[in-house]
């Protein structure tokens, strides 16, 4: 549970030197905007700056070499690895400093994360070349100069990447860059960019992409039974595929601490399929949705689960339990519940996603939540529209499941459920309430009269096949 004091804790400042390492971030992310070959005095500085931070760390020495090579003109691959790497590594620092507070807050404990030797099969690194080049190529033009030839050249080494299961993740990722650049080319003519974002795109990436990049030295998964309690459904939602992350508490078989988890299902889309037709796309995954609909228990068998806290889902490996409220599970199990450890890769401040519960406060006339005189934003952008959640029912509402981030310099909540009072009347309201279909009427009136949408696109896939 997530209390005044707690709250009043987490919220008093940031951790010592946060706000000074995202400064050098920030110098990093803007001489990718306009290149290396281009640097001049100040971004040089920038640069210096951020390898002075690393002076410290194994990575010291390199970055000092790397920052003075780029500054006197000279761009090669293995100096903007290196300060790729440390950009990564303090955010890093940030990420782990933010949570710490987090855990502090809510006294929650966490596991360590468990390295071990790489067990990943070697992949033909003459595929990653080509991805290392065309980032290189990215940076040394820098996000300005980027136009239709300079996103085409990456088409040949996707498709080569894409071809490849073991390199699926940095081709996605690749995959996803390259298509917001094409979507902003010219991106010398726009008048904002997504600088941060596409620094963060560009350095997973690069880092992916490097011989033994891969991820491949955590500890194996191990195999894990008992009763899993939902917590709530996270909807994230893309023009050509959807995913729905499942979080929630597992009670092992055999006794052991609860332990913080999720689990993810996904499908492909296209763009026409949204709202509560979204949740058709899943129907491969009765069992799991009919748990998030019936806010049922699940009981689990030899599930696989990562260092990270992600249950790799498999439908026949589990089954519907009996009633299981969220919010009881919420304040009975979230306390002493273990959270998990987080992957080298994944640490970075804006991948913070915790579940907490938040009650007894008022919601502010600006949206905001009041909690014994302490103020969280509330990031209602979030909602998906698959499910009955809205901006309204939080603010009407007295008690909240949701996931804590921190974006944008300040933390934020993510409603997932809510305990609201409606016209004098409780209400409760989940995201994955509509996982079997929309409850409420004009939700279900308004989705038949657009007919059934994926049988359709179904049925004329079929015959494209079929020809």
């Amino acid at each position: 549970m997530m209390l005044g004091v707690q709250l009043a804790e987490l919220l008093d400042g940031d951790p010592v030197g946060v706000r000074e390492a995202l400064d050098l971030v920030t110098g990093f992310d803007d001489a990718l905007v306009h290149g290396f070959a281009r640097l001049g005095e100040d971004r040089a500085a920038a640069l210096a700056a951020l390898a002075g931070a690393l002076a410290a760390t194994p990575l010291g020495g390199r970055a000092d070499e790397a920052a003075g090579k780029l500054a006197a003109g000279s761009v090669a691959g293995e100096h903007l690895t290196v300060l790729a790497g440390g950009r990564a590594a303090l955010l890093g620092a940030v990420h782990d400093a933010l949570l710490g507070r987090l855990d502090a807050a809510l006294g929650r404990s966490r596991a360590p994360w468990e390295e071990a030797p790489s067990t990943a099969a070697p992949v033909a690194d003459n595929l990653l070349s080509g991805a290392r080049s065309w980032l290189h190529e990215l940076a040394i033009t820098g996000w300005r100069g980027v136009d239709h030839d300079l996103v085409s050249a990456s088409d040949q080494t996707l498709e080569a990447l894409l071809a490849v299961p073991e390199l699926r993740r940095p081709a996605v990722l690749l995959d996803g860059l390259a298509a917001e650049l094409r979507a902003s080319c010219p991106v010398g003519a726009a008048e904002r960019l997504p600088a941060r974002r596409w620094a963060d795109l560009w350095t997973r990436a690069l880092l992916l992409s490097q011989p033994g990049g891969l991820p491949g030295g955590s500890a194996p998964a191990e195999t894990v039974s008992g009763r899993l309690l939902i917590l709530g459904a996270d909807v994230h939602e893309h023009g050509t595929a959807v995913q729905v992350q499942v979080h929630g508490v597992l009670e092992p078989a055999g006794g052991g601490p609860s332990r913080l988890v999720r689990t993810s299902v996904a499908a492909a889309k296209v763009d026409t399929i949204v709202g509560p037709t979204l949740w058709r796309l899943l129907g491969a995954y009765p069992v799991l949705l009919g748990a998030l609909a019936e806010h049922r228990g699940l009981e689990v068998t030899d599930l696989p689960l990562l260092g990270s806290g992600d249950l790799v889902w498999h439908e026949d490996r589990a089954r519907a339990g009996g009633p299981a409220d969220p919010f009881a599970t919420a304040r009975v199990q979230l306390t002493g519940a273990l959270a998990p450890a987080v992957p080298p890769l994944d640490r970075h401040p804006v991948r913070i996603a915790e579940p907490v519960l938040v009650e007894g406060y008022k919601v502010a006339a600006d949206g905001t939540l009041d909690l014994d005189g302490n103020t969280l934003d509330v990031d209602v952008d979030r909602l998906p529209a698959c499910g009955p959640l809205t901006p309204e029912l939080v603010t009407a509402s007295s008690a909240c499941i949701g996931l804590i981030r921190w974006d944008g310099g300040r933390w934020l909540l993510q409603p997932l459920a809510v305990q609201a009072t409606v016209k004098r009347k409780p209400v409760t309201a989940y995201n994955g309430d509509w996982a079997l279909g929309p409850t409420d009427p004009k939700a279900a009136k308004a989705e038949a009269r657009a007919g059934d949408v994926v049988a359709v696109l179904r049925e004329r896939a079929g015959r494209l096949l079929r020809r």
